[in-house]
């Protein structure tokens, strides 16, 4: 199916963009007006967009059914200060609670069951039960449009950061693994992140890899590894020789039983290959690609 976005209804482009661009990190605002009201509100339109000078956008659009703005919005034109709490698979429930449409003079700090502690250098106060609290300058309010559902960018500066010490190791590094992460997806779907779902993926260093195109025709046109074995195979810096020392029995095995059968070996060549790239081992599989030439 082919979308044009100028047929759809505005209710429709929401639908179709939160489902296929997600997960959306959770931006979990406290603000407060010049009254002194504190608003506490999740917006899912968020990301960090520079690390010097640090910054960070979130997006509170204007309301689909009636074009009216939010408190969060209306606050941070009033007090250009803001907390981001991020969310937490611990909390995620309290904080959809937290997005309800309370009147103005409602506290969802109250409401959700969260403990507002003060910040360093802001006026909002944080969220004690998050484990990070970014405290912002807000710079500037962008309006994206006028209408139901037109977004307004709102550009913050990170002045301190908060983070709880059980998600920090001996070198005061996060351990990515304990900070388990809540994301949005479309309508009423999230997801965690946590141990069972996370891997890592080898950055590209001050060396160049050397890209699918140089991988060898035999390689690149595999019917067994996938692209992103492809990719991990070519993000080495140059292409590999054989390792006289490298021994491995499987691999002694596969050329010895399928020696009068190129074909053949070669297919089984690229399955273990491919089970040893999927374990992240590419040094040896690119050993185990090379027994075929």
């Amino acid at each position: 199916m082919i979308f044009n976005l100028d047929d759809l209804k505005p209710v429709e482009k929401q639908y179709y963009l939160q489902h296929v661009i997600a997960p959306r990190p959770i931006c979990f605002a406290s603000t407060i007006n010049k009254n002194g009201q504190v608003n506490l509100s999740p917006f899912s339109f968020f990301n960090l967009f520079s690390a010097q000078p640090p910054i960070l956008v979130f997006s509170p659009s204007r309301r689909l059914r009636d074009n009216t703005t939010k408190h969060t919005l209306e606050n941070v034109r009033e007090v250009p200060e803001v907390v981001i709490n991020i969310v937490d698979y611990d909390m995620v429930q309290q904080m959809s609670l937290a997005s309800c449409e309370y009147p103005r003079d409602v506290n969802e700090f109250v409401k959700a069951g969260f403990t507002p502690l003060p910040s360093q250098h802001v006026k909002p106060p944080r969220v004690k039960e998050s484990k990070v609290n970014l405290e912002c300058r807000v710079l500037e309010i962008k309006e994206l449009g006028n209408e139901g559902g037109s977004g307004n960018l709102v550009i913050c500066e990170v002045i301190t950061i908060h983070i709880a010490d059980e998600l920090l190791d001996e070198n005061q590094m996060i351990d990515q693994r304990k900070l388990r992460h809540v994301a949005r997806l479309g309508g009423d779907w999230y997801c965690k992140v946590d141990e069972s779902n996370l891997f890592q993926v080898e950055k590209p260093n001050v060396k160049l890899g050397i890209g699918v195109d140089a991988l060898p025709e035999s390689i690149r046109n595999s019917k067994v590894l996938t692209g992103n074995n492809l990719g991990q195979l070519a993000n080495v810096y140059e292409l590999p020789t054989v390792d006289p020392s490298f021994s491995d029995e499987r691999l002694k095995n596969i050329v010895q039983y399928f020696s009068v059968n190129p074909a053949d070996m070669e297919t089984e060549l690229h399955r273990y290959a491919k089970e040893l790239l999927d374990q992240g081992k590419v040094r040896e599989a690119w050993q185990v690609l090379l027994a075929n030439n």
